[in-house]
């Protein structure tokens, strides 16, 4: 017998959009390079390569958010222990809006998504980098 999903990536969505502060990208746009401010980047490292990045984002695969969030965590990083805003983005917000509700769960504060994500932040002028070749 199949799986039955009770709660479909929709609910889960609507869920944390209500629950999460979105920025748009002209926002966005107005915040990058403060020092204040935290972009973090949870697209994964072929989207980065094929896509480019924002300048001066920190790059967080999403697999490994909480634990770099948490500083219990062997893994985390102290980026997330610095007093500052972050704004959580992906390509399209959909990760970055679950990502910034699991980071506000955990106490992190003050924490925003990237409305549209990086495809909006490019469309509305956004600064674009490409990855160094390796």
């Amino acid at each position: 017998m199949a799986q039955q999903i009770t709660r479909g990536y929709q609910a889960l969505l609507a869920d944390a959009e209500a629950r999460v502060a979105s920025i748009d990208p002209h926002e966005a746009i107005a915040l990058c390079g403060r020092d204040d401010v935290v972009f973090v980047d949870l697209r994964d490292p072929r989207e980065l390569e094929r896509e480019g990045r924002m300048p001066g984002a920190f790059h967080c695969p999403r697999g490994m958010l909480e634990f770099w969030i948490d500083p219990e965590s062997p893994y985390h990083r102290p980026i997330f222990a610095r007093d500052a805003r972050f704004v959580f983005f992906c390509a399209s917000g959909w990760r970055s809006a679950l990502a910034a509700d699991a980071a506000q769960s955990m106490g992190l504060q003050p924490v925003s998504h990237l409305a549209g994500g990086f495809t909006a932040w490019k469309a509305a002028g956004g600064a674009v980098e490409a990855l160094p070749k390796s």
